[in-house]
Formats: C-alpha cells, sequence, structure tokens
C-alpha cells in the first residue's frame, strides 16, 4: 500500500514547501497545491473540516460547502485584481479564530456557521486568485483549489470523525483546536 501512495505523495509534495513559492504551471496541479502546500491554508482548511464535525448533522457538508463556495468568489476577486484590505492577516485570523471555534467546542447555529468560514473563505480565495501564475488556465487553475481544499476539508472531516471516536478521556478534537489556535496566534505575529 505505502509503495502505491508514496509516489503520488511525492508528486502532491515536491513541488515547493509553500504555497506562495510556487511559480509557472499549466493549472489544475498549481491550483490544487496552493492550498495543500500552504500550511495557512492547510490548517483552516483542516479547521473547516473538524469544525464541521464536531457540529454534526447538516454542517458536516454544508459548512465545507459555504467555505468552498465562498473561496471561489475571494479568488475571481483575486484574479481580476479587485484589492482586498488586509488578506494574509484574514487568514492567520481565519486559523486563529477556527482554532477557537474549536477549542470551545460550543454548538453554533449552522447559517452563523457558514457564514463565520465563508468570511475567511474569501480572504483564502482571494490569495489564490491573485497568485494565479501568468499562461495559467484560470478554470483549470480554480478546479485545482477547489479540489484541493474539498481534499483538505475531507480530511479534516475523517481526523474528526476519528478523534471522537477516540476522546473517551481526552478531549482531542478540542485539544487539536487549541493547538490550531496557537498556530495562528503565530502567524499573526508574523505579519
Amino acid at each position: 500500500m505505502m509503495k502505491r501512495l508514496l509516489p503520488v505523495l511525492l508528486a502532491v509534495w515536491a513541488p515547493s514547501v509553500f504555497a506562495h513559492e510556487i511559480i509557472g504551471g499549466a493549472g489544475f496541479m498549481t491550483g490544487f497545491n496552493h492550498p495543500v502546500l500552504g500550511f495557512d491554508h492547510l490548517l483552516a482548511m483542516l479547521s473547516v473540516g473538524l469544525l464541521s464535525t464536531q457540529l454534526g448533522g447538516r454542517a458536516i457538508w454544508t459548512v465545507p460547502l459555504a467555505f468552498m463556495a465562498f473561496m471561489l468568489f475571494g479568488g475571481i476577486l483575486g484574479l481580476y485584481g479587485v484589492a482586498l484590505p488586509f488578506v494574509e492577516l484574514g487568514i492567520a485570523l481565519s486559523v486563529l479564530l477556527l482554532g477557537l471555534a474549536i477549542a470551545l467546542g460550543r454548538q453554533i447555529p449552522l447559517l452563523l456557521a457558514m457564514g463565520f468560514v465563508g468570511l475567511f473563505a474569501i480572504f483564502h480565495g482571494h490569495a489564490h486568485g491573485a497568485e494565479m501564475p501568468a499562461l495559467t488556465s484560470p478554470v483549470l487553475y480554480a478546479l485545482g483549489f477547489l479540489s484541493g481544499t474539498a481534499v483538505i476539508h475531507l480530511l479534516g472531516v475523517s481526523l474528526g470523525f476519528i478523534m471522537q471516536q477516540l476522546s473517551r478521556k481526552l478531549p482531542l478534537l478540542r485539544l487539536s483546536g487549541g493547538a490550531i489556535a496557537l498556530i495562528g496566534g503565530y502567524l499573526i505575529v508574523g505579519i
């Protein structure tokens, strides 16, 4: 199993350590790599999956879909050069506040949760759109970053389910939210 998985992992992770350093490319994989290889994007999108699992019910699919819809909107804004202030701060805040939401473990109304993640998704999408390399197909690039985001959301949901099953004595999901929030705070200090 690992022998088959290793080439796929190497292909996805080989281009760069950070998504912001990716240049060139033809479209889909460049877009896919941006959320997957960008540590700040990765943590925020994992958090969306974890939060949706924590909320349960329809939130498991509606919260990630809301994130993706608003992210696409932000991506279009970035692609067309529409200015959005404090994009990097918005992304770092998303890591901090999504982590806190998970750590606190409170039930949030579904529409509020969708709006909460949607607001942050605009910043993530704007970064994706604004950083689209020249000579890249915008449609393939957008399909790539949406697909990468969907994979990360699914990973977050899966991890959330696993943590809920394992947390008989230790609240793993809430502890992971606290760790994510700490990293988010560190990201904000670095801006």
